[in-house]
């Protein structure tokens, strides 16, 4: 310790302390990735990446607009559930599709409506119509629309508050799995490595040994075979160079560990959500900013998740009541109807 630093010891990070969410996270992280229990102070390494992405995650739920009702009876009120569906008959029909949440309303029994998120694909088509300025009508207006399809419900709560923790708690994890999923493309990468060296060597060995005996002594096919053992001798060691990248085997533990707490530590390049700011017109034709006419703003999360093959979604937060819930079954047989 140096003098300086005994007249003004420094302070010690304090260990981030375990809460009930971060421990269920370790848990559930543990489930997926048995092997990292193995690590050396798996939960004390843990617990601060996971804060962060925590810390990160629910700042954004936070900021999520406020949950809508979403119903029939409120799709001429609301703009924001007049914009999601095309005609107010198809709200429930289109929601009571999602099996899960029958199945929440089936572990809740007593539960007379639920808090849940509804991701939609969002659609912007771009052509003419016709719009009004002033005392003129206008033909071939570029004008851009908008429409939601691809409705899913998937996440449910008891509660607004409980189905933002949910969320917190899904996206978190769903960091966590780009993670772990960096780790399988990393030892993936290693067994194809592993496989290229065995062959080059073998090639190498082969072409080594068809320099001995006559042809060595008469210079048969010497100089193309040298230059082919140059060729390989260059490749080996790119391949030595790329298998020394990914670390031992025997280190793989502590290299996943680092993976997955590298991953939690930067969760702003897993996942990310983008407010959209439109004004639409009834018809869901956007008006610019600036233009005449009336319309109603609204602001709707797009959730980018670069690990998911779908890539950006729209979503929001509704209120769904049972009395709205239509038979599964009842569901897909009108559906089925339209299946040709």
């Amino acid at each position: 310790m140096g003098f300086f630093d005994r007249l003004w010891p420094r302070k010690r990070a304090l260990p981030v302390q375990e809460t009930a969410q971060t421990r269920a996270l370790v848990e559930r992280l543990i489930v997926l990735s048995p092997s990292l229990k193995l690590a050396r102070d798996y939960r004390e390494r843990l617990r601060p990446a996971l804060a962060q992405s925590i810390t990160y995650v629910r700042d954004i739920v936070e900021r999520l607009p406020p949950a809508r009702e979403a119903s029939a009876a409120n799709w001429l009120a609301d703009p924001y559930i007049h914009a999601f569906f095309a005609v107010p008959d198809e709200i429930a029909h289109v929601l009571s599709r999602s099996p899960d949440l029958h199945a929440w309303f089936e572990s809740h029994p007593l539960a007379r409506e639920t808090w849940a998120v509804l991701g939609m694909a969002m659609n912007e088509r771009r052509g003419f119509g016709v719009a009004q300025q002033g005392d003129h009508v206008h033909a071939d207006v570029a004008q851009t629309t908008l429409s939601f399809d691809d409705h899913q419900v998937r996440v449910c709560g008891e509660s607004e508050a409980d189905l933002r923790e949910h969320i917190v708690q899904r996206v978190v994890e769903q960091i966590a799995l780009e993670g772990l999923a960096q780790i399988g493309a990393d030892e993936t990468r290693r067994d194809a490595l592993e496989q290229e060296r065995a062959l080059l060597r073998t090639r190498r060995q082969l072409l080594t040994r068809q320099g001995a005996g006559t042809q060595k002594m008469v210079g048969e096919r010497a100089i193309a075979n040298a230059a082919e053992l140059a060729q390989l001798q260059a490749q080996i060691e790119a391949n030595e160079q790329a298998l020394a990248a990914l670390g031992l085997k025997t280190d793989a533990l502590e290299h996943e560990m680092d993976v997955i707490c590298d991953v939690l530590t930067h969760p702003a390049q897993h996942a990310n959500v983008e407010m959209k700011h439109v004004r639409l017109s009834p018809m869901n034709v956007v008006i610019e900013h600036g233009a005449p006419g009336g319309g109603a703003e609204i602001v709707f999360p797009l959730a980018h998740l670069p690990a998911s093959p779908q890539g950006v979604r729209a979503f929001s937060l509704i209120r769904f009541a049972r009395s709205d819930l239509m038979p599964l079954p009842r569901v897909l047989d009108e559906d089925s109807r339209f299946v040709i």
